[in-house]
C-alpha cells in the first residue's frame, strides 16, 4: 500500500456522502475507473471525485495506471470495500450512529402523541378535582353525571392503542399508528424530495457522459431550475454551475451555435459507459431508464390517513376546550389548592402552549405547503416543456443537437494503452523510463 503519515485513514476525512457515492460508482464500473466515471456516475465535483478515489486507493491498497495519452486511471481491489471496513473506525460506528438516529427520531413522534393524550388526562382529571372540591355530595353527583361524558372519553380513547387495532391498520393502509399520526398531523412527514440535488447532478453527468461529453443549454435545461420555453429569452447563464462542476466549456461551432464540452466526461474505463445518442431517439434508450427530466415530488400535509387525522384533530380540540375551562376554574378558586390540582396549575402555561400550537404549527404548515407546491408544479411544468421541446425539436435546435452529437467523443482507456501502473515496480515494466519521461514532456 501507500505509505501514510502517522498511518491516518485518508477515507475518514470524506464526508460520508462523497465516500459512499464515490464507491457506488467504483463497484459500478467494476473496479477500475476514471475521474471522470466517478464524476458523473455520483453527480460529484471533480475535485471531489478525484480525492475521494486518491483516499479510496490509498486505504485499500488500490493502485494507478497511466495510459499513452497520460490518463490517470484507479484500480481497486475487488475486497477494497472489506479493507476500507476493517481500516476505519467510523464507517463500522455509522451504522451504529444512524440506527440511534433513527430511534430517537421514532422516539420523538411517538412522545409528542403521548403528550396529547397525557395532557387531557390531566386537564380532565383535574376539572373534574376541582369541580368535586367545591361542592356538597349531591352536587358532586350532579356535576358527575353530568360530566359523565368527560370522564368517559380519557379512558375510551386508549383503545386507539390496543395492538391487534394497530396490527390491522398496518396491513389495511399505512404503517404508521395512531400516536405516529399525531407528530405527523402537526408536524408532518418531513421533506419528500431530500437528495433531490444528489439526484440532479447524477442525471446531468451521466446525461453528459453519454452523450459524448458535447451538449447544449437546452439538453440540460430539463434538470435546471428553467423559465419555460415561452418565457425563456437568450440566456444561457443557468449551464454556469454544471461547467463549475464538471470543469466544461464553451465551444463554437461552424454554424456560430453554442455548444459545451466537458473533456473529464469524455474518457472513461468502461466500455459500457454509453454511446452517442442522436436526435429522434427516445428518451427511454436515451436514459437507460432515467426520467426524462427531473421531477419534484409534492409535498403531503400528513401522510396519515383522513380517519386518523379526524381523530387527532378531534383530540387536539378536546384538549384545547379543555385547557380553556381549565383556565377558567383556575381563576374562579379562592382557596390555594394542593396535590394534583397544584400540579396542574404549576404545568398550565405548558397546557396552554401545547394546546395552541397543536392547531397553530399544522395552521402554518398548511398555507406553506400550498405556495411550496404551487412553486414545484411551476418548476417542474417548465422543465417537462423543456424536455417536450427536444421530442420535436425545430429546424435551429436540431441544428444545434445535431452538431453537438459530431463534435461528441468517446474515448474508452483499454489495458492495452495503459504505459505504467504503480502495481509493479518500475524496473518490471515493460517500457523504457527515458522514452515515458519523452512521452510525459510531450504531453
Amino acid at each position: 500500500g501507500l505509505a501514510r503519515p502517522g498511518g491516518a485513514v485518508e477515507t475518514d476525512r470524506l464526508p460520508s456522502d462523497v465516500r459512499d457515492r464515490a464507491m457506488e460508482a467504483v463497484d459500478h464500473f467494476g473496479g477500475r475507473v476514471t475521474i471522470g466515471d466517478v464524476a458523473s456516475r455520483a453527480g460529484l465535483q471533480l475535485a471531489q471525485a478525484e480525492r475521494a478515489l486518491q483516499a479510496l486507493a490509498a486505504d485499500t491498497e488500490g493502485f494507478l495506471e497511466v495510459s499513452e495519452d497520460g490518463e490517470v486511471l484507479y484500480v481497486f481491489p475487488k475486497d477494497y470495500r472489506t479493507k476500507l471496513a476493517g481500516k476505519s473506525f467510523r464507517m463500522r460506528v455509522e451504522p451504529l450512529v444512524d440506527k440511534a438516529k433513527e430511534v430517537g427520531a421514532y422516539l420523538v413522534r411517538v412522545s409528542f402523541g403521548t403528550a396529547l393524550i397525557a395532557s387531557i388526562v390531566l386537564v380532565y382529571t383535574t376539572i373534574i378535582a376541582i369541580l368535586s372540591s367545591s361542592s356538597d355530595e349531591d352536587s358532586r353527583g350532579r356535576r358527575r353525571r353530568s360530566y359523565g361524558s368527560t370522564i368517559i372519553i380519557p379512558t375510551d380513547m386508549f383503545w386507539y392503542l390496543d395492538a391487534d387495532y394497530y396490527r390491522r391498520r398496518r396491513v389495511e393502509k399505512e404503517n404508521m399508528n395512531f400516536i405516529e399520526s399525531v407528530f405527523s398531523f402537526v408536524f408532518g412527514d418531513g421533506d419528500p424530495n431530500d437528495g433531490l440535488e444528489e439526484k440532479r447532478w447524477k442525471m446531468i453527468g451521466q446525461y453528459i457522459s453519454s452523450n459524448g461529453g458535447v451538449v447544449t443549454a437546452e439538453e440540460l435545461a430539463p434538470f435546471l431550475d428553467v423559465p419555460p420555453p415561452s418565457e425563456e429569452k437568450d440566456d444561457e447563464s443557468f449551464i454556469l454551475p454544471v461547467l463549475l462542476r464538471f470543469q466544461g466549456h464553451p465551444e463554437v461551432d461552424e454554424q456560430g451555435n453554442i455548444l459545451y464540452q466537458f473533456p473529464s466526461l469524455q474518457r472513461t474505463a468502461s466500455k459500457s459507459g454509453g454511446s452517442r445518442e442522436y436526435v429522434g431517439t427516445k428518451w427511454s434508450a436515451m436514459f437507460g431508464g432515467v426520467e426524462k427530466y427531473l421531477e419534484e415530488k409534492l409535498w403531503k400535509f400528513s401522510k396519515a390517513s383522513a380517519s386518523e387525522k379526524a381523530m387527532v384533530a378531534g383530540l387536539g380540540g378536546l384538549n384545547l376546550f379543555g385547557v380553556i375551562i381549565l383556565g377558567n376554574l383556575l381563576k374562579q378558586m379562592t382557596v390555594t389548592p394542593g396535590g394534583l390540582i397544584s400540579f396542574a396549575a404549576q404545568l398550565y402555561p405548558l397546557l396552554q402552549i401545547y394546546a395552541g400550537s397543536f392547531f397553530a404549527i399544522p395552521l402554518f404548515r398548511w398555507f406553506l405547503v400550498r405556495k411550496t407546491n404551487n412553486d414545484i408544479r411551476k418548476r417542474n411544468k417548465a422543465r417537462e416543456q423543456q424536455a417536450q421541446e427536444l421530442l420535436s425539436p425545430d429546424s435551429s435546435l436540431r441544428r444545434k443537437l445535431l452538431s453537438a452529437r459530431d463534435m461528441a467523443q468517446r474515448k474508452v482507456i483499454t489495458p492495452e494503452e495503459i504505459v505504467y501502473t504503480t502495481q509493479k515496480d518500475l524496473l518490471e515494466q515493460d517500457y523504457e523510463v527515458k522514452e515515458w519521461e519523452r512521452r510525459f514532456k510531450e504531453l
